[in-house]
């Protein structure tokens, strides 16, 4: 489906993967009136899981990058709870992201981030939102990041 939103993507170069099929007893998201609640999307990658623990090898930029993976994740899931057409999103409400960190690893917001200005990248304003960056001492799979979503929709 063509619209502002997907105009948008493909001004910045931007194919959204399949959204992922979820890997346990879960579903990849839930309608509450009119928000839209995604279930934690981890990092994937075209070449798989990314892997890795903040602080222990893995930098901040590759960090980030993880985080805009799960970005990616984020809104294919959105598109296909809006039956493809992602300009039904009005805003961005809230991202919790968690970041596999040492203990003493400390720029969990600069890793997420890079979900975060991508949101803001495709929405615009209507890509601000609240949000949490936390750690983990691990996380599914051995991924890097996991963030869920809050979205507004019409």
């Amino acid at each position: 489906m063509s619209g502002k939103i997907e105009a948008r993507l493909t001004e910045l170069g931007i194919m959204l993967p399949p959204a992922p099929a979820p890997a346990a007893n879960y579903v990849p998201y839930v309608w509450s009136g009119n928000l839209l609640f995604v279930s934690g999307q981890i990092s994937q990658g075209s070449d798989g899981l990314i892997k890795g623990q903040l602080g222990g090898g893995m930098s901040v930029a590759e960090g980030a990058a993880a985080a805009r993976a799960c970005g990616l994740a984020l809104l294919a899931q959105a598109r296909a709870a809006c039956g493809g057409d992602l300009d039904r999103v009005r805003r961005v409400v809230k991202l919790v992201g968690f970041v596999n960190s040492t203990a003493d690893f400390t720029d969990q917001p600069e890793v997420i981030n890079g979900c975060s200005d991508l949101m803001v990248n495709v929405f615009g304003e209507a890509g601000r939102h609240a949000r949490a960056a936390v750690s983990a001492p691990s996380l599914p799979r051995g991924v890097a990041v996991e963030i869920d979503a809050v979205f507004e929709v019409a």
